[in-house]
């Protein structure tokens, strides 16, 4: 495993929790179910999610 893997995954939150009618936080751009499973997910699912969130922001990924 390389020390990129190793290296934790900071949590997007910002401290402003409010989804809106898509089921997508409108601060972290996560779903609600990401959010909720942000704790159990490992490193590499978490840079998946990381990866919809830069996609979200540019709108190029569907709710």
């Amino acid at each position: 495993m390389t020390e990129q893997e190793n290296k934790p995954v900071p949590n997007p939150c910002v401290g402003v929790c409010a989804l809106d009618e898509n089921d997508l936080c409108i601060a972290c751009q996560r779903s609600g179910i990401e959010i909720a499973e942000w704790g159990v997910y490992s490193n590499d699912e978490k840079r998946v999610v990381w990866e919809k969130i830069k996609l979200r922001e540019q709108g190029q990924l569907p709710e």
